[in-house]
């Protein structure tokens, strides 16, 4: 799959890792449901997506022990 613009420097992008966590990089605000800032100190984070990680919305590794599965690509169906 080809990307249709490079991101810049700052820009902010989300990779799914196969059987892993979403991983974001570059400038970004998380914000909680209410919109406030969740305060991250990193330009690259970790985001939970087996739904099982003791500090959502980051991941802590649970998805190795659970035996989490998903693609690290985009898995919608065709329209």
């Amino acid at each position: 799959m080809r990307r249709l613009t490079p991101p810049g420097d700052d820009d902010a992008t989300i990779t799914p890792y196969r059987d892993g966590p979403y991983i974001v990089r570059g400038r970004f605000t998380v914000l909680d449901q209410d919109g406030n800032p969740i305060d991250t100190h990193r330009k690259t984070i970790a985001l939970c997506r087996c739904g099982k990680s003791q500090i959502r919305p980051f991941c802590d590794g649970t998805h190795k022990l659970i035996g989490f599965r998903a693609a690290g690509r985009d898995e919608r169906l065709p329209d």
